[in-house]
């Protein structure tokens, strides 16, 4: 018996050293990186890792790329030269979008080709998966695994990890209790914890389900400002009380509660596209410009956890095709699509048309 952390929680440990500001170690096939997260740097730290013989790029994502107008030769990323006479403030503009119309010329950016890209992806990737801006500054190292046993940091070997990233992780129902509410005396909260360390989901199960039968389902994305600020920019907190609502006067129904805030990028990147919107962009431009994709949510927690319910059949309360594409595909059946048209204010206009005409939404 090991006590030693397998590959699953030494990823987990990463995410949480990254978003603390400690550096990790990713060794691969012909690499050895230092890596860390731009949204966690210090002065120190850069300074430290510009010290060493290796050289040190910024990795940022072909989205971002695009916005800085830097060649992603990579595809999906580009490494980016750091040039010797610039400081944590240049690297942080590069990641960070808050004042690119107040300083829109961040270059020349040369953009580095040779070498492999996989560990760069490596660390963008866990980035996202830490909620943190999707950028990291990489050092090559000489030997990655003395250097992360001489610092005490944690190290990754690529090989190990890129099977495990992106896979979909395993959900235990933890607890689950009697939850009377308004909408039904007869409810039941769920609490599932998935075991990779990452955020835990809930469901709240309305009355009575019948299996045997489609069982009236939304998938829900949690939205703090929304669900419980009430926030006119969006129409997440009408969504969720409608939902519920549906679901008592039919007399059962789940309501699955994701943690994927944002799209799929946390609150307080949510909370830096919502400023960009404030300088006029969308929200697809809006996160495309952090660095994000559309949409970075994983319905399939939604298939895991219904089946966890033993659904198999629904009825599912969406306006999202790629909800309804990814229950298919994970093998939960939609018999019926439920329109859930709601919330529309004068705030939200131009982000439910976003959502009608970017995301394919069906409004």
């Amino acid at each position: 018996m090991s006590f030693s952390p397998n590959i699953p929680e030494q990823i987990a440990r990463a995410r949480g050293d990254l978003r603390m500001g400690v550096p990790i170690v990713i060794v691969g096939a012909g690499f050895n990186l230092l890596v860390q997260a731009v949204e966690s740097l210090t002065p120190e730290r850069v300074a430290a890792a510009r010290a060493m013989e290796g050289d040190t790029v910024l990795a940022i994502t072909a989205r971002r790329a695009e916005t800085l107008k830097a060649r992603a030769y990579d595809r999906d990323i580009a490494r980016i030269s750091i040039p010797s006479d610039v400081d944590l403030r240049w690297i942080t503009a590069l990641a960070d979008p808050a004042d690119d119309l107040r300083t829109p010329m961040k270059g020349p950016l040369r953009s580095v080709r040779e070498g492999s890209a996989e560990g760069h992806r490596i660390a963008l990737q866990l980035t996202k998966d830490a909620r943190l801006l999707p950028s990291a500054l990489v050092s090559e190292l000489q030997n990655g695994a003395k250097f992360a046993l001489e610092h005490n940091l944690t190290l990754l070997h690529a090989a190990q990890v890129t099977p495990l990233l992106g896979k979909a992780a395993n959900y235990n129902d933890v607890i689950h209790a009697r939850l009377p509410m308004v909408v039904s005396e007869a409810g039941r909260l769920h609490v599932f914890r998935p075991d990779d360390g990452g955020e835990e989901h809930y469901a709240i199960v309305v009355g009575t389900l019948d299996t045997s039968k489609p069982v009236l389902t939304r998938l829900h994305s949690a939205c703090v400002t929304g669900d419980i600020m009430g926030s006119l920019k969006c129409d997440c907190g009408p969504q969720l009380r409608g939902a519920l609502a549906q679901m008592g006067t039919e007399g059962s129904g789940v309501l699955l509660y994701l943690n994927q805030e944002g799209r799929g990028i946390g609150l307080a990147n949510k909370m830096r596209a919502y400023s960009l919107q404030d300088q006029g962009f969308d929200t697809v431009q809006a996160n495309h410009r952090l660095g994000f994709e559309d949409d970075e949510r994983d319905f399939r927690i939604g298939s895991a956890l219904l089946k966890k319910l033993g659904i198999e059949n629904v009825r599912l309360l969406t306006n999202n095709p790629k909800k309804i594409d990814m229950m298919e595909k994970t093998g939960v059946t939609v018999s019926e699509r439920v329109p859930l048209k709601v919330g529309e204010n004068p705030f939200n206009t131009g982000y439910l048309q976003t959502k009608a005409h970017k995301s394919g939404h069906m409004l």
